[in-house]
């Protein structure tokens, strides 16, 4: 539908009489609000034009008549398609045909979106009026035809038919531009193509959709009726410039209802949340929540389609309660020269909510303070003021300080409110005095002393300085903290410092002609303290060192072409004392300057060179003397050891030359020969060591088991006291007892089982072995079974080594049990009183003979 008027600026909104079947959009098109079926009588509304600023209304009466389905009938019972015929005229003045030059504008196709079908839908048919006496062919291009999105429009090509193959959506395409062709069976153009619009039509098919589906706000406490909260915003996808798109809002239900239950209202088109009464209290009601809707279709309740978000409106606190401090006066201490020190704590209280910007204290220094030495910070969790140090205090200059303070929140107190808006208090800090350090002046100190100076002399005096004043101290003492060379010392008392050792500039301690020591100063306060000086000595240089040659070695050939040399004069002295150089060779030995020559081409390079054809091969010690610049001039004799090889014709050693010129040097050779020798010797000596090892143990191997073995007690502990003689035994006499004992001594026909048979026999004799009472006399009998058994049995072993001492011993010995001072006739029946740990001892010596 479509309404004309001659007043372009009229706002016409259409209406229909049957509300709940049709509608009528903006732009004229009718809709179908439901599905139903049409009689076949036509069906009647009106559909109304008004102009809502003059009220004025006009009608129109619409015939709905229903179309009836295609079932294959003749062409006159099908739809009348709409042609589009592409322009063309004859004309008769001219003999050939000539194309009209004009262009026309096909008026654009609307085609709804969401089309139920059915498809291919027909939309239009284009022809031209040559297809008459031509076979034409017609296509169409453009995205949606043979572009992506392609397959969307087809055409006939035969018969010209545009047809659209399925639903369209116009939130993903809005319009389609076309362009349609005319061409004859060889595919000449006949016809200019002709550009088609079609414009998808906009279906309520899209509900609007929240940006989010919590939305959060604030509003002061107290806030008068009209103050802007917060704007909720909802999108739809459908066209915004008709009803489809046209959002509006409202709240649907407000949670608390109190103070009242409408506190809040919302602009139907903007979204913007404002409030509507008054009563907004914090301590009340500290939170709202409301439910608001978004419908299209600008609101209508019956065809617009709706959705909901939360929106929560906090209600913040406001200052209405100022800080207020605890006390009058605070009090505090602080040590002298300390910063980053807390020194107080002010306290406040306010009512306001916590950690809140009406809460939050500020805390500013109103006086008592002048040169800035103090700051006060706020605590974020307890909100008191801490003052603190920034700046050192002396307490030689103030000893107490009186401040100031004042205490404020963040924002400002509400208005209307009866309180002042800020609260103050003092301050008292009182300065401890400390001990200080003392300090050098000047520090660092700068002495220039040529190089040279003998041990003993008196370089300078560095000196300290002791802050403190009003404490009872001695004077300082002063002490080397640092001195790399170690060539200074400083009396303790004065600070004089002396040296002690030659100072030399070319030492590696010296770093760009300076040397720093650094002394320590300290004084006898409670705690001791003490300062540093660096003392630096800027040495002057003086020409005490002769310039050398470099390179010590060098290579050159036989033959006098090419053999030059090139070596460089090097004088640890700087300028005046160093280059340029003199060089020269010296009268003796006379083969010198007979075989070479030397030419100074630089201030410090020069050129040695044969002065003779041919040198034979070997190596030279050539002596250059050198001469330095300074004053007075000092000069060395550098010996340059001089390599004479054959070369080739490119001046290069031979390849024999050159592997012995590049092998080890003598030293070197020697270091590794001797490292040879002494690996040999020691693992020379390592096996003779293990094979003496293995004898020895072999030869110590007991006849018992070596936890048994008391010998190492005897022997180590020296238990028998028979002095060195009785632990230096022979065992000469424990293998031949008789050599050595006296016949009269040692019945005729007794033997000792331990001594070794004088002639061979085939065992050891069988030997009664009536056993001893106790452990002892198991032991015993045990051994000398061993002994006994074992043909291969040392006469000496661990039981009966000490059975028999020999005759050599002068004095007796406890380990005897035979021994001749004891006399066999002593009574041994005293053991038995000493209690049963003698009892053994007793039943074995108090037993008589046997």
């Amino acid at each position: 539908m479509r309404f004309q008027s001659c007043d372009e600026n009229r706002k016409i909104y259409f209406g229909s009489s049957e509300p709940e079947d049709f509608r009528v959009g903006e732009d004229g098109v009718v809709y179908a609000e439901r599905s139903f079926q049409l009689s076949a009588e036509p069906t009647e509304f009106v559909v109304s034009a008004r102009d809502k600023e003059t009220q004025e209304e006009w009608q129109m009466k619409v015939k709905l008549t229903p179309e009836p389905a295609f079932t294959g009938a003749s062409e006159k019972d099908q739809k009348k398609i709409e042609d589009i015929i592409f322009p063309w005229q004859q004309y008769k003045d001219s003999s050939h045909l000539k194309r009209q030059k004009r262009d026309w504008v096909i008026p654009p196709i609307n085609l709804p979106e969401n089309s139920r079908g059915p498809f291919p839908q027909e939309l239009v048919r284009i022809r031209s009026d040559r297809d008459k006496s031509l076979s034409l062919r017609y296509s169409v291009t453009g995205p949606g035809a043979d572009q992506p999105p392609t397959g969307i429009f087809i055409i006939n090509p035969i018969s010209g038919q545009l047809s659209v193959t399925k639903p369209l959506d116009r939130e993903q395409i809005a319009s389609f531009h076309l362009r349609a062709h005319a061409v004859d069976v060889n595919g000449n153009q006949v016809e200019n193509p002709i550009d088609i619009v079609i414009n998808v039509i906009d279906m309520n098919d899209n509900r609007p959709e929240f940006l989010h589906q919590v939305w959060n706000g604030t509003v002061p406490e107290g806030s008068k009726p009209g103050t802007y909260v917060m704007t909720v915003t909802a999108i739809d996808a459908d066209d915004p410039n008709a009803q489809n798109g046209m959002l509006r809002y409202r709240i649907l239900s407000q949670a608390p209802s109190s103070p009242s239950p409408n506190m809040f209202t919302i602009n139907n088109e903007t979204g913007d949340i404002i409030t509507v009464a008054a009563g907004l209290d914090r301590e009340k009601v500290q939170q709202y929540t409301l439910i608001i809707q978004a419908t299209d279709m600008e609101g209508n309740p019956t065809y617009g389609l709706s959705n909901t978000a939360t929106a929560v409106i906090t209600v913040t606190d406001v200052n209405d309660n100022p800080p207020e401090f605890t006390a009058m006066t605070f009090y505090g201490e602080v040590p002298e020269n300390r910063v980053d020190v807390i020194v107080a704590n002010l306290t406040v209280t306010d009512k306001d909510q916590p950690h809140t910007p009406a809460w939050n204290a500020r805390y500013q220094m109103t006086g008592g303070d002048p040169t800035g030495q103090f700051t006060i910070l706020t605590d974020p969790n307890s909100n008191d003021g801490l003052v603190t140090v920034v700046k050192p205090i002396d307490f030689e200059t103030n000893r107490m300080f009186v401040l100031t303070v004042a205490a404020e929140n963040q924002v400002p107190l509400a208005k209307g409110i009866q309180h002042p808006p800020q609260s103050t208090a003092t301050v008292s800090i009182t300065v401890i005095d400390v001990n200080e350090s003392p300090y050098f002046v000047p520090n660092p100190k700068l002495v220039r002393q040529e190089e040279g100076l003998l041990a003993g002399s008196m370089l300078t005096t560095f000196t300290a300085r002791d802050p403190d004043r009003y404490m009872q101290q001695t004077s300082l003492r002063y002490s080397k903290l640092s001195d790399p060379a170690n060539w200074l010392k400083i009396d303790p008392v004065n600070g004089q410092i002396t040296t002690t050792a030659v100072l030399d500039r070319e030492s590696i301690y010296v770093q760009n002609n300076m040397y720093n020591a650094t002394f320590l100063a300290s004084d006898n306060g409670i705690p001791p303290m003490s300062g540093t000086g660096t003392l630096q000595i800027y040495l002057l240089d003086i020409n005490d060192n002769a310039p050398q040659v470099n390179p010590k070695e060098a290579t050159t050939c036989e033959t006098l072409q090419p053999n030059a040399i090139n070596i460089t004069a090097v004088d640890p002295d700087i300028d005046p004392n160093a280059g340029p150089f003199a060089f020269e060779l010296p009268d003796s030995p006379p083969s010198i300057k007979r075989n070479w020559t030397i030419v100074r081409i630089s201030g410090d390079h020069a050129q040695l060179s044969l002065r003779i054809r041919f040198l034979e091969a070997g190596i030279y010690d050539v002596p250059i003397v050198i001469t330095d610049s300074g004053n007075p001039h000092a000069s060395s004799t550098s010996v340059l050891k001089v390599k004479v090889c054959q070369c080739d014709i490119n001046g290069d050693c031979t390849d024999v030359d050159r592997i012995v010129g590049a092998g080890l040097g003598t030293g070197a050779i020697i270091a590794i020969l001797l490292c040879i020798i002494i690996l040999l010797i020691l693992v020379l000596m390592f096996v003779v060591w293990m094979k003496r090892r293995d004898k020895e143990r072999q030869a110590k191997q007991l006849l018992i088991d070596p936890e048994d073995d008391v010998r190492d007690n005897i022997l180590k502990y020296d238990e028998e006291g028979g002095g060195e003689e009785d632990q230096d035994y022979d065992l000469s006499q424990l293998q031949q007892p008789d050599t050595v004992e006296p016949d009269a001594i040692k019945p005729v026909g007794i033997r000792r089982l331990d001594e070794r048979p004088i002639h061979a026999e085939p065992q050891y004799p069988v030997r009664s072995a009536a056993p001893h009472p106790g452990d002892i006399g198991d032991f015993i009998n045990e051994g000398l079974k061993a002994a006994d058994n074992d043909p291969t049995a040392p006469p000496y072993d661990s039981l009966l080594v000490f059975d028999y001492e020999g005759s050599g011993s002068t004095a007796g010995s406890l380990s005897s049990l035979n021994s001749s001072s004891s006399g066999g006739e002593q009574d041994y029946d005293y053991l038995n009183d000493w209690g049963p740990r003698f009892k053994k001892l007793a039943d074995m010596y108090g037993g008589g003979d046997d």
